[in-house]
């Protein structure tokens, strides 16, 4: 089973108060210069936070919420650096299922 990282927020955090729209659009144009694929997905109030493992996050941010999910840990901990209002977590479920991308 796959393993995502991931960091929440609000919608309105994410979507209105952070520029994280220029942030990931940087981080898409680096990886396509580079030739490397998208491992990182914005999603916004998705259902995998009302899982019982993640109850913690349900409780602490705002609905409606949005996630930036990834494969790399590493990315995760530095958009937790660079907007510091998040919550951090993993998740070894198939998340993505059903989402296009």
């Amino acid at each position: 089973m796959p393993k995502y990282y991931f960091a929440a927020a609000s919608k309105k955090f994410f979507l209105e108060e952070e520029p994280i729209e220029e942030v990931l659009r940087e981080r898409t144009n680096y990886y396509n210069s580079i030739n490397k694929p998208i491992d990182f997905w914005l999603l916004v109030d998705p259902d995998f936070l009302n899982s019982k493992e993640l109850s913690y996050v349900q409780l602490r941010i705002k609905k409606p919420s949005a996630v930036i999910i990834s494969t790399n840990p590493v990315f995760i901990n530095w958009i937790k650096l660079r907007v510091s209002y998040v919550l951090t977590g993993e998740i070894e479920k198939d998340v993505l299922q059903g989402i296009k991308v």
